[in-house]
């Protein structure tokens, strides 16, 4: 497959009205940190979109910035920094686990994929805090929607359904999206030595209390080991954590009343500054999971997740997991050698969910459906989408599902 750096809109529009006169397709990349998600394209050449950066607007006192699409994530996140903002969604970086390098993820990515970290549970998703988008469609016409506020619209968000498409129905050039301020303080507290049931009872009684809990996760005690945090690896047990923020004064008092509240579940120690934002970077980037296995990310309604993980342990013995969103959102490691990547015992719901393969090799990308496979008429409906904005199938053809046909 023939590879072309882009370095401008014109050079995009001449390789549209290329691919749209000989009927060609066209893979979309940055800097390919999240290539091997979703099934293995098949397209005629590769557009590399990743000399398409810098932030090209930044606005602290409107909590609003516009970036370029190949902008590196890590890049944006050091400007926020400075003015003691931050992407409210917790971004992860998935770099590391999916075999790349730290830090190269971009913007576009981030909402390509629609990835969030251990904060999605209390500032939304990616999608939530996108404004807008400017961009190329399939017909190879520039378009730009959105604005630099929230409001309400009317026929389809453009917003809403460039996150999560990887890239499938539209080229996106520029991105609009907005920022909050950086908690002063963040605490997280550590109760040891739970089991999955409690765990998510504590996490649930903790996300709905009136502290405002921002994060809220489940290490078992083989996953908490393998953290660098000597308060998390040295207690030999099972980890719950919930994070709070904000204000010196008010996170210190919040954590403080939390600790009391769950006083009598279980030892507990807690987690300030710099040990604090490392953990939930562990969490966020699924760093338990590097190296080696098959890896899946499970949705699935919090209290059934106990239940969910006793069934997939009783049929892979060697699995490993853990929870975030307070249970809502299972991690799971299969052994590569499980036929179809465990597919069968993975998609087991007891009470709905979905999951989604994130590691996994060709052979097994090929075989099985990546995303969780839906249904006829909402199968109908994506592609009637998809034709809308890309009649003839250019972008990432195949990534998602596999190509019907024109609609």
């Amino acid at each position: 497959m023939d590879k072309y750096l882009v370095e401008n809109e014109s050079q995009i529009k001449e390789a549209l009205d290329w691919a749209l006169a000989g009927g060609k397709s066209l893979s979309l990349a940055g800097n390919s940190t999240k290539e091997s998600l979703g099934r293995p394209i098949q397209a005629d050449a590769e557009l590399n979109l990743s000399s398409l950066s810098g932030i090209e607007l930044y606005e602290p006192a409107e909590l609003v910035m516009q970036a370029k699409a190949g902008t590196r994530l890590s890049d944006i996140e050091a400007v926020l920094k400075q003015s003691g903002q931050k992407l409210a969604f917790q971004p992860p970086d998935y770099g590391p686990l999916l075999g790349g390098q730290e830090g190269q993820g971009t913007i576009g990515g981030i909402f390509s994929a629609n990835l969030s970290g251990s904060e999605r549970i209390k500032a939304g998703a990616a999608r939530d805090h996108l404004l807008g988008v400017k961009g190329f469609s399939g017909r190879g016409e520039a378009f730009q929607t959105g604005s630099r506020v929230m409001k309400n619209v009317t026929g389809y968000d453009l917003c809403k359904l460039v996150c999560g498409s990887y890239g499938t129905i539209a080229l996106c050039t520029d991105l609009t999206f907005k920022v909050l301020p950086k908690g002063e303080k963040a605490r997280t507290i550590l109760i040891f030595g739970l089991a999955e049931k409690k765990a998510v009872e504590v996490m649930r009684n903790g996300l709905s209390s009136r502290h405002e809990v921002s994060a809220a996760a489940y290490l078992p005690g083989k996953i908490a080991a393998e953290t660098d945090i000597d308060h998390v690896s040295r207690a030999q047990s099972s980890v719950t954590a919930l994070r709070v923020e904000g204000p010196g004064p008010s996170a210190e008092y919040r954590c403080a009343t939390l600790r009391k509240e769950f006083d009598a579940e279980g030892p507990q120690d807690e987690l300030h500054g710099h040990n604090s934002e490392k953990f939930w970077k562990f969490t966020s980037d699924v760093r338990p999971f590097l190296g080696q296995g098959t890896i899946w990310k499970v949705s699935i309604p919090p209290a059934s997740s106990p239940a969910y993980i006793d069934k997939v342990k009783q049929a892979c013995p060697g699995i490993e997991y853990y929870f975030d969103w307070g249970g809502g959102l299972v991690w799971l490691k299969v052994p590569e050698e499980m036929e179809n990547g465990g597919e069968t015992f993975v998609r087991n719901f007891p009470d709905g969910g979905h999951a989604t393969l994130i590691r996994g090799n060709i052979l097994l990308r090929n075989t099985i459906s990546p995303f969780q496979p839906q249904d006829p008429v909402m199968t109908l409906l994506m592609e009637k989408v998809r034709a809308g904005f890309d009649p003839k199938g250019i972008f990432n053809p195949g990534r998602m599902y596999a190509m019907s046909g024109d609609v």
